[in-house]
Formats: C-alpha cells, structure tokens, sequence
C-alpha cells in the first residue's frame, strides 16, 4: 500500500512537471529577438563571475604567483587580445601550477594556463596559438552562449527523460524509466558536444586571425594541436592530457586549422628570452627538491648548455645554497646579456643570500635605473629590501609602484608586511583591509579599517580616509554580511571592555 501511495505521489510530481517543462519549451522555441547571451549573462555579470571564481583560485593557493612569469604570460596575451577585442572586455591572464597540460577561459576575461602547458609548448608561437584560442571564447561570448544553448537543450532532455519516466512508473516497469533516462541524457550531452565544438572551432578561426595579427606565426595554433594529437596515441591505460578532454582535437581539425593559416603569410621568428626563461623558471621550482633541481641541470655540460639552461642552472644552484657557483653564472649572464631584468633579480637575491649585501643593493640600483617601475624588479627588490632589515625603503618603493600599476593580492600583502616591519602600523593596516576585499572578504576589510581606527597613533587625515573607504565598502554588502559585521563589533567591544 505504501509503494502505491509512493507511486501516486510521484506520478503526480513527474506529471505536473512535464507540462512545466512542455510549456516551457514551447515557449523558449519561439524565434529569439536581440542577443539571447546578453539576456541570459550580461558582460557585467560574467564579470562578477569571473571574479568570484578567481578569488576562489587564488584561495586555494594554485595561482603562480611568480612576478616574472606572470608579466610574460599578460604580455604575451594582451598582444594577441588587442587583435580580437574591441574594448569590451578586460583581460587577466595567470599561470596555475599544474603539470596536467591545459589552459581554459573564464567569464570575466579571465585565462588561466597549466605550468603543464607552458612546459609542453616547444615555441612562443604555439604558446600565443592557445592564448589566442583562449581569448576567442571570451570575445564570441562561448561561456553566455553555453548557457543560453543549455537553457534549451536541457528542458527537451527533461522532458524526455520525465516522460519515460511516467510510463515506467504507470506499468511498473523500471527497464522502460532507465532506458527513457538514457535516451534524455545522450539526447543533452549529444547536444551540447555539438555546441561545444562548433565553439572551439569558432574559437581556432578568430584566434588564428588574431595570431596572425600580433605579428606571429599563424600555424602555431595547428603545431600546438599537432603535439596534443601524439599525446592522445598513449596506451589505453595512460590517462589524456586535460587539454584533449576539453579542447577535442582531431585531424579534421587540425587540416582546417592549417589551411586557415595559409590564408596569412608565414612567420620566421625566433622565441624571446621572457618565453624561455618564464618555461625555465617554472621548470626549476616544479621539482620537490632543490637537489633534484641542481641533478637536473647538471645533467649536461655547463658548456653545452643554452644561456636559458644556463640561467636555470643558476636558479637551481641557489635554490640549493650553492651561491658561489650561482655567482658565477649570474655575472657570466650579466655580462652577455645586459637587457635582461631575470638576470639583475637573480643575482641580486644570490649576493644577499651570500652575504654580499652591499653588492647586492648595488646591482639592484643599477637595474631600477636602467628598468624603472620594472614590476617583478621592484618586488623582487621590496623582498631583498626587507631581507636586509630596511623597511621604510621597501615601503616607500612599493607604494610608488603599486600606485602606479595594478597590483595582485600577494603584492598588496607584501606592502603591508613592509609598512608593518616599518612601524607604519595604521597604513599597514589599510592595506590588509585591501587584501581582503581583493579576495572577497568584504567583512574582513572592513574589520581592518575598523582596528586602524582604534589605533592612539591615528593621523586625522588617516582618519577621514579609513571612515570614507568603510563608508564605501557598506554600501556593496548585504544584510546578512551587516548584521554579521555588527556582531563582530559587539563582540569585540565586550572582549576590550572585559580586560
């Protein structure tokens, strides 16, 4: 009696849901009138996706937060967005340390690439071909079209599945359900496959142009994908790079992304030193250990060995505290190459780190001026600065950078760190207020504010500033996110009274 009541109760849910779902496709089918993706997600709210999800990457400690590579990749991305976009979008590209070789497009304009990837890479060309790719999903709107497509699809699918359903629950025969269930998930995931690799090949057509544009060579996109078609030969047991499981490659694609790139006339061009050494720096500080590292490079011969190869041996050395031998090459490299900022950085850390502090203020003086508010000089510098038990130098550089460039949340922390040991205490506190909103503690940067204010020290016009920014930061919380900020400052308060 139970299992019939059971039945009924469903068949009656199933039942009303269906026509819900019948409904709503009859009315979603109706011919579409303006942009379908920007009514389903606006540019805005892509954005304030994008940067929710962000926030969550960096939490979870997997963005690279590597100066040097992270100036190279934006550079190397923003020269080939500048071809496709049209001041509509913002672009931030990371690195994520990962050996899986992948690369994928957020909402927001935010393009992420496996250390994986940039290893696997054998040139600059095929580097720029998949942050071109990337950079086409965002500029054709993949990401809102997905969901509008989805919108559709999946109420079909439902449909069928519910359907199926209902006749297995009115005959009792569970077959007849799991088979209509089978039949309405093949019928969505077939759909969205199809929707997914007209993208991608949407996605190859506007990047190639684009590659073309930024001046390199159009066939890397295709080299690229030649390489990741080898990796899918392994054998059945070995699992497929994470590239092919959401970037499909096949040789029709490959065919047509070649014959796209004999539309524009072929590039020679030779790989920069920032390509080599951003692969270089993330090959050395990818092995566990230092001695790993140090056996790696030490494998060939010193003189056989490229002037990346060698800067990587260098790394490695120092990484293991063998800075004499570091020393050695960083003046070699120096020596041979001038206009290189990795070179400069390098053998200012291995001079501190040997105790030369002196000779290592002096290399990095000379490197400002040659490369002033140069970004992973100066923080490289602020670090060194700070090693050395000089602070306030370390502050007052990094606020004329940060001023000046938009800063990531590890460089925002690290200014506070330098006012903190300067005994700057309130503005070091405001700036821990900033690092917090940055990743999207709005409670937390306030609390911030709320104890600089607290401080005896307090300048008025620190004051009037710290009120302002709280003022400001309420007026994008919630209710729930006040009431929450209010019992924080109860409790406190109590806690103070009580001692």
């Amino acid at each position: 009696m139970l299992k019939t009541l059971r039945n009924r109760f469903l068949l009656s849910v199933l039942a009303a849901s269906l026509v819900t779902a019948n409904a709503g496709a009859n009315e979603i089918l109706l011919p579409d009138m303006g942009s379908p993706a920007d009514a389903i997600l606006s540019k805005n709210t892509e954005a304030q996706i994008g940067r929710a999800i962000m926030r969550d990457i960096r939490a979870s400690g997997a963005v690279v937060e590597d100066p040097l590579v992270n100036e190279y990749i934006n550079e190397i991305g923003s020269k080939v967005a500048a071809q496709t976009n049209e001041g509509d979008h913002e672009f931030t590209f990371f690195v994520v340390k990962d050996a899986r070789i992948n690369a994928f497009a957020l909402p927001g304009g935010f393009i992420g690439v496996h250390t994986g990837l940039l290893e696997a890479t054998r040139s600059e060309d095929e580097l720029a071909g998949v942050l071109a790719h990337e950079v086409a999903h965002v500029t054709q709107r993949h990401i809102a079209r997905a969901i509008h497509a989805n919108s559709r699809q999946s109420i079909v699918s439902t449909a069928i599945m519910l359907g199926a359903i209902l006749a297995g629950v009115a005959s009792g025969n569970s077959d007849v359900a799991q088979a209509g269930m089978a039949v309405g998930q093949g019928t969505s995931i077939q759909q969205q496959i199809n929707f997914t690799r007209s993208n991608e090949y949407e996605a190859d057509r506007v990047g190639i142009a684009a590659l073309a544009s930024a001046g390199f060579d159009p066939y890397g996109m295709a080299s690229f994908f030649d390489v990741m078609s080898r990796q899918n030969t392994r054998s059945p047991d070995e699992r497929a790079p994470e590239f092919l499981m959401t970037h499909p490659v096949t040789t029709a694609r490959i065919a047509e992304a070649r014959n796209r790139a004999r539309d524009y006339p072929q590039v020679q061009r030779t790989d920069s030193i920032s390509y080599r050494i951003a692969k270089i720096r993330t090959k050395v500080y990818d092995f566990d250990t230092s001695k790993e590292a140090v056996a790696y490079f030490e494998d060939r011969p010193y003189q056989n060995q490229n002037e990346a190869e060698r800067y990587g041996r260098m790394l490695a050395y120092l990484r293991d505290g063998e800075y004499w031998k570091a020393l050695d090459i960083g003046d070699y490299l120096i020596e041979h190459n001038p206009n290189v900022i990795a070179y400069h950085i390098a053998l200012g850390e291995v001079l501190v780190k040997a105790g030369r502090q002196d000779d290592a203020l002096k290399v990095f003086e000379n490197a400002l001026a040659l490369f002033p508010r140069n970004v992973p000089l100066v923080i490289a510098y602020g670090e060194r600065l700070l090693e050395l038990n000089q602070p306030q130098k370390a502050h007052t550089m990094l606020l004329d950078l940060l001023n000046n460039v938009p800063p990531t949340p590890d460089q925002v922390r690290l200014i506070a760190r330098a006012a903190s040991e300067a005994g700057e205490n309130a503005e070091s506190l405001y700036y821990l207020s900033e690092y917090r909103l940055m990743i999207g503690d709005l409670i937390g940067g306030i609390t911030y504010l709320q104890q600089a204010l607290r401080l005896p020290e307090l300048q008025e016009i620190q004051r009037i500033r710290f009120e302002a920014r709280i003022d400001f930061i309420r007026e994008f919380m919630s209710e729930e996110q006040l009431r929450r900020l209010h019992q924080n400052r109860s409790t406190g308060v109590a806690a103070r009274n009580s001692n």
